[in-house]
This record gives structure tokens, sequence and C-alpha cells, in this order.
């Protein structure tokens, strides 16, 4: 057995058969000049020489970041330790940083949308994007969910200015118009950041919280807020969850109340009905819109009891619009998939328009999308047959977003299919807009369903949607949601705006 077939001196064979030949004549000389006492030494330092070079390398190699496989950003604990340098620095060198979470809106929606694939290359995109909008020593990583955070290097100014400018910066690089083989992707981003001087603590986790609650703030007021962290911002975050234990007493106080949405006949401009929008008069807090208090009215399970409430309010107003010359006007009113998955349901709302002397076929109950899916119709199939049986209008929203097949609206006894916003946003000047609504619009024509399209904000856009054949719009450039007495004059400014608006036609000689 030779000693490279020995464990431990395998590499002493190896070296034997080649580095120790260059060795030999230095160490044949040095026995000549000075026996072989000098061969011995020679030979010593050469075995020394040759195990120091061959001395594998023991020490740990050091770990790589975790990341994301979409995306090849390192992930949150990555950002928190690069921030924690980041301040190391700035707190040595007296410059500053920030923090920043940059987040898609509606990112679920957007996924749901695009597939696993595609919402990928959508992130992908948005990161190489951010890289692009920053220098090359900041940190971008991803926080799932749509979210990304931004560790900024230490720099000389980091005021709120410049921070807020950078901030834009950012949004601004998210916000520009995706192009994919499936066509154009509208993005809106929400962002959070904290200084420096506002940290809760002077260290990566705590700062890189406070921008996420920044975020989670901007998100709640709507597409493309920028926020700032800061004490009040925590203190509405605390306020948002007291709200949880305060929203079962304000149904039954009478905090909470209807506002109502006008939707609008593309084809006469009249006033063709109302969604019902609940909004809380709080005491202490003012005027909540129902993205305030969503979450504590899911967080007790109160999305039965909140549709009483707002049914009343809208049967109510009914009976006022009537007087108008409105008797014809519908009501919308959107449901959870986890109300559809109630029985009884069908029989409360029954109950309901009996209760106020109120023809079914005023109600449109607004289903979401994935009520339809293959997956929710052994749940919510039989419920939504129940409504239609019953004379309501089902509506479902959010058609071409989500999992429900076509043979769903069918099954479903869909009468309208609401257009997402994501593809009413840009309608008037996008022709691949144009084409997307204009495919959804000759679908529910061949299956004798209406359409509305949601979230209609430019006049621009109202105009294509009717020159393109929708048959009911709703938005900003329609009107704001608006309390019952609010309406009754609105109806009154809109009628006299379409008496002035001139008609079209043949003059008469």
């Amino acid at each position: 057995m030779s000693f490279k077939h020995i464990r431990g001196l395998a590499w002493l064979g190896e070296m034997t058969r080649r580095d120790m030949l260059a060795f030999v004549p230095a160490a044949g000389l040095a026995g000549y000049w000075f026996g072989l006492a000098g061969a011995l030494l020679v030979v010593s330092a050469a075995v020394a020489v040759a195990w120091l070079a061959r001395m594998p390398n023991t020490a740990p190699a050091a770990a790589q970041p975790e990341r994301d496989p979409a995306t090849r950003l390192p992930l949150r604990a990555e950002a928190e330790a690069v921030l924690e340098a980041a301040l190391e620095d700035a707190a040595a060198s007296g410059r500053g940083t920030a923090a920043f979470v940059i987040g898609l809106d509606d990112a679920e929606a957007l996924a749901t949308a695009s597939g696993e694939a595609g919402f990928a290359e959508v992130m992908r995109r948005t990161a190489e994007r951010l890289h692009g909008a920053l220098r090359e020593h900041d940190l971008v990583a991803q926080l799932g969910g749509g979210r990304f955070a931004v560790v900024l290097a230490p720099v000389r100014r980091a005021d709120l200015e410049s921070v807020l400018q950078i901030a834009a910066r950012l949004q601004s690089a998210v916000e520009v118009p995706l192009s994919r083989d499936q066509g154009t992707v509208y993005v809106s981003a929400h962002v959070g950041f904290c200084l420096v001087s506002r940290a809760p603590a002077r260290n990566g986790t705590a700062m890189l919280a406070a921008a996420e609650t920044a975020a989670d703030e901007a998100r709640r007021f709507g597409p493309g807020a920028i926020r700032a962290y800061s004490t009040e911002i925590e203190r509405s975050v605390h306020e948002h969850s007291e709200l949880t234990g305060q929203v079962g007493a304000a149904l039954e106080e009478g905090q909470i109340i209807a506002h109502f949405l006008p939707q609008l006949c593309s084809d006469t401009g009249e006033v063709s009905g109302f969604e019902l929008v609940p909004v809380w008069l709080h005491p202490e807090r003012g005027f909540l819109t129902s993205a305030d208090f969503a979450p504590a009215i899911r967080a007790e399970g109160l999305q039965a009891r909140l549709s009483e409430v707002m049914l009343y309010h809208g049967f109510s107003a009914l009976r006022g619009w009537a007087g108008e010359g409105l008797g014809a006007a519908t009501l919308t009113l959107p449901v959870t998939l986890d109300e559809l998955r109630n029985p009884s349901l069908p029989e409360r709302l029954k109950w309901d328009l009996d209760r106020f002397d109120t023809a079914p076929a005023r109600l449109r109950v607004q289903v979401p999308e994935t009520s339809a899916s293959d997956s929710a119709q052994d749940i919510a199939s039989h419920t939504l047959a129940k409504l239609a049986q019953i004379g309501c209008s089902i509506e479902l929203a959010g058609f071409g977003n989500g999992p429900a097949p076509i043979s769903a609206i069918r099954k479903c006894s869909v009468r309208r299919l609401r257009i997402d916003r994501s593809f009413v946003v840009h309608v008037d000047s996008d022709p691949e807009q144009q084409s997307l609504v204009a495919a959804i619009l000759s679908l529910a024509e061949q299956l004798g369903v209406e359409t509305l399209a949601d979230g209609v904000a430019s006049l621009g856009e109202h105009a294509m949607l009717a020159q393109l054949g929708c048959g009911y719009v709703q938005g900003p450039a329609v009107a704001r949601a608006m309390a019952y007495e609010d309406t009754l004059e609105w109806i009154g400014r809109h009628r006299a705006k379409l008496q002035a608006t001139p008609r079209l036609g043949l003059r008469k000689r």
C-alpha cells in the first residue's frame, strides 16, 4: 500500500511524485558541500514549504446571502444588515442614510392576472428599474408581497427634502408602463421611508420596520401615495388596531353609514344607479373610509352585519330617489366570498327586499371573481343560483384579472361584468388597452350581459369607453361617493349639465 492510499498522507505521495523532484538538485549540492546534515536540512525545508503550499483551506467559506429566485435580490436579513452598517458609517462620518419600502399597488390582483411567471417578470424588471434609479452602492432587496426595500448608502445630505426627491424618483421609475408579449402592464406604487433622525431606534431592524409602517400608511391613502415615518404615523397604526375593538359598537350606534357612488348610462348620460360605499363617522378621528376599517370588520367577522346596515341605508335612499324621478335606479351591494359561503344570504336579502317593498331587479349583488372560479363553485354556486332565482342581478367584479373561466358567466347567472380599473387606465391613449376593453365588450355582447367600467378617472377615458360600447361607467370622472343628502343636489346639477349639452344631429330648416 503506497502513502497516497493512506488516509491523511495521500498528499505526501502526490508531493513525492511531483513537487519534491524540484528540490533534488538542491539537496544533492547541499550534501556535496555540507554533508548529510546539509542535505537533510534542505529536504526538511522543502517538505515544510510543500506542506504549507498544499495545506487545504479549512476556513469556512463566507455564507452567501439568500436571494429571491425571481429577482436575484437579497432578502430582508441582508437589507437589515446593510442598513445596520450604513447607520454605523453615518454615525462615524457625520453623513446620513435612509430606508425606503416601495410596494406595488394591488400586487395581489396583478399577480392573479399575470400568473406566477408573468408576475415574476414584472418584479424582475421593476428591480432593474430601481437599480437604474440608484447609485452603485445603494442596496435593493426583496421583501415579498410585491414590495422592495432600498437602503441608501451614506450620503452628505439626507434631509426630508432630498429623501422625498429620491422617493419620487423611485416611484416614477417603477410606474413607467411595462411592455410585455401579452401587452402593456400599468402599475402604480406606494412609497414609505424613514430618516435616521426619525428612526424609533438606531438599528437596521427598527429602521426598516419603520419604513414599512410608513409604506402601509401610504397604501391606505390610495394609489401612488408617499409617506415619511413619524410618531404620528406610529400612533395612527396603533389607533387602527384599536378600531377592531370599536367597530362592532360603531355599527350598532349608527356611526357607520352608507355613501353612494353614482353610475351613469353611457348611451344617455342619465344616472342608472349607485354603489353602496361604507364610511365611518368616528367621534374622535373623524371621517374614515372603508379602507381604514375593513380589516377590523374582517377581524371581527362583521361582514354580514355591515351588509345589513348598508342595505338599510340603501333601500331608504331608493325611496328618496324615486321622488326625484329615479324610480328605476339600481343599488349595487358588494359582498365577499365569505358572505357567499353563507347559505342564509339569499333568504336574508329577500327579507330585506320585502321589508322595503323593493323589486329584486333593483338590487345588484357585486361578487368577487374568485367566487366564480372552479375551486369556489362547490361553495358559492348554490348561493349565487338562489340570488338569481330571487331576481337579484349578479355583477361579476374584476373579470379578466382572476381565475374565473368564461363559462362561469353562465354558471353564475352573471348579468353584468365589471371592467377592472387596470383595463380602464389610459384607455383613451393606449391602443393595447383599447383592444383589451374591446375584446371584453365583444365577449359580453355575445353572451348577452351588460358592462360597467370601474374607476373612470378622466373625461377622455369616459368618452373612449362610450365609443367602444361600454354600457355603464363609474369613478372620479363621474363623481365621488357622497352622502344621501348630497346625491339629491348632485342629481340636479347633473341633469342641468345634460340639458345644456348640445345634441348632435341634423339641424332643422
